[in-house]
């Protein structure tokens, strides 16, 4: 712990001159960011490339996933949180909300373009420090337009093409994923094999990235084939642990600088305002686990058939605390991150893990299936890892606790690899969207809740602010349906 602890404080002291050399770019270098004042040394398209991560790293990702968090089966929201678990649309509350989050993937996705559009003309630049970079802001890009066309269809494509132009038609949700796997294929092949530095995205980042992407659009032998790779990389490996208290510290305890399962995270630190948002949305001051008490938006229910279902070996279940807040005697509350010695509600030191080891073993064990029509030993595997490390056994050998292929048909395999997902996946906003791609959100919410989702819940509403700002949207033919 006193070595994490170490090297975490010298993370900080990195991240850091990261967020004010970001800080430093978002404030002063916009008016002069495309003349040939900038982005011509590579400190200065360093600087570019951090600015990209800001937007997320404050405290919009942590809202992202609570948002789609509250539209789970098996977490509702409280509060203003509570009319997205009604599935009826959102009301102005939380069409506020998306808004900001609209807002920030656009932030992103404007400093990335900045990137591309500059980095190739830099005059004291090598070709190679520029590719890097531009495949960094690609990464960045092709993320957060990931983001916006799984909630809100088509959108506006802006590009270092058309940086300057405002009035900018919607783009159909196809051109948009052309456009992913485009940035994605160009990431992939200048990434490092190794980030350049933490938090930044590698080669196996992007296929993994890559991977979720093809399992979007059901491109079942491509999404199997790319998390493949990442698997024989041999460059991952689940961290094991044998206890509730080993997840949360050596898993996303809030001293780690890295795990062995790291592919993709967000990294924060104990820093006011550079930390992790999320556990002050998920805990309550009675948890203790997070020194700053909490808002309790996000809350379980054990008597729920997702809770009162899940085995009770399974180490993941433990990760949810019953706790009487006023909610009632079942209530649920998360505790999958803890921090008792944050620097402020938004300076807990839990790095948020947006692309774990998990999340190509189970790609390639539902991909693997679906593209087959059956589940294969190597699927099947890949799901066994994940749950052996569930039960607090060693992920790469054969436990007691294995799932046996004759067991299983394909739409009863990629059924098993979904719950896994939500087990493994909690509280990282990644179930609502696996229940709309797999189409099984209707029913699933049915059963789990009692409640329709209404047609028009499945999209957010694109922002009055771009209706009213960019001219070449039609509120009435390109606001999503119901808004």
């Amino acid at each position: 712990m006193k070595t994490a602890l170490l090297h975490k404080t010298g993370f900080t002291v990195l991240l850091l001159c990261l967020c004010t050399s970001c800080s430093k770019l978002l404030d002063e270098t916009p008016k002069s960011a495309v003349t040939e004042n900038f982005y011509n040394t590579p400190a200065e398209v360093e600087a570019a490339v951090n600015a990209i991560f800001t937007p997320l790293r404050s405290t919009n990702m942590s809202v992202y996933e609570a948002t789609l968090e509250c539209q789970s089966d098996y977490a509702n929201g409280r509060g203003s949180w509570a009319p997205l678990h009604e599935f009826q649309g959102l009301n102005d509350a939380n069409i506020t909300r998306v808004s900001g989050l609209w807002n920030a993937f656009y932030l992103a996705i404007r400093n990335a373009n900045l990137v591309t559009g500059n980095a190739p003309n830099g005059n004291a630049i090598s070709k190679t420090d520029a590719d890097r970079f531009i495949a960094e802001a690609k990464f960045m890009r092709a993320f957060c337009y990931f983001q916006l066309v799984r909630n809100w269809g088509g959108v506006p494509l802006r590009t270092e093409e058309n940086i300057k132009q405002v009035d900018l038609k919607k783009s159909t949700a196809e051109e948009v994923y052309n456009f992913i796997l485009s940035d994605l294929d160009a990431a992939e092949t200048s990434l490092p094999e190794k980030p350049s530095s933490v938090g930044r995205p590698s080669k196996w980042a992007a296929k993994t990235l890559l991977a979720d992407v093809y399992l979007q659009l059901g491109k079942y032998a491509e999404a199997r084939d790319k998390a493949d790779e990442v698997i024989k990389s041999n460059q991952f490996s689940m961290v094991p642990i044998t206890s509730k208290s080993d997840f949360q510290n050596k898993v996303a305890g809030p001293e780690l600088l890295s795990t062995s399962e790291e592919i993709f995270y967000l990294k924060y630190m104990r820093q006011a305002g550079q930390g992790n948002y999320m556990l002050w949305i998920t805990n309550h001051p009675n948890t203790k686990l997070f020194n700053f008490g909490g808002s309790y938006v996000l809350y379980g229910d054990e008597t729920s058939e997702f809770f009162s279902s899940w085995d009770s070996n399974d180490l993941r279940k433990a990760l949810w605390d019953k706790l009487d807040i006023g909610l009632g005697a079942h209530t649920l509350i998360s505790s999958r991150y803890t921090d008792t010695k944050a620097a402020s509600k938004e300076g807990a030191g839990n790095d948020d893990p947006v692309y774990s080891y998990a999340d190509a073993l189970l790609i390639y064990a539902e991909a693997s299936c679906r593209a087959g029509n059956a589940p294969t030993a190597a699927g099947m595997e890949a799901l066994n890892q994940v749950r052996r490390r569930a039960y607090g056994k060693a992920p790469g050998m054969p436990s007691e606790t294995d799932l046996q292929l004759a067991d299983y048909n394909a739409a009863t395999f990629t059924g098993r690899v979904l719950q896994e997902r939500a087990y493994e996946f909690q509280i990282s906003g990644k179930r609502w969207l696996d229940l709309k791609r797999s189409g099984t959100a209707k029913a699933v919410i049915l059963a789990a809740t009692g409640k329709t989702i209404a047609e028009k819940h499945y999209l957010w509403p694109i922002p009055l602010s771009e209706m009213n700002y960019n001219k070449a949207l039609d509120p009435a033919k390109d606001q999503n349906p119901g808004y």
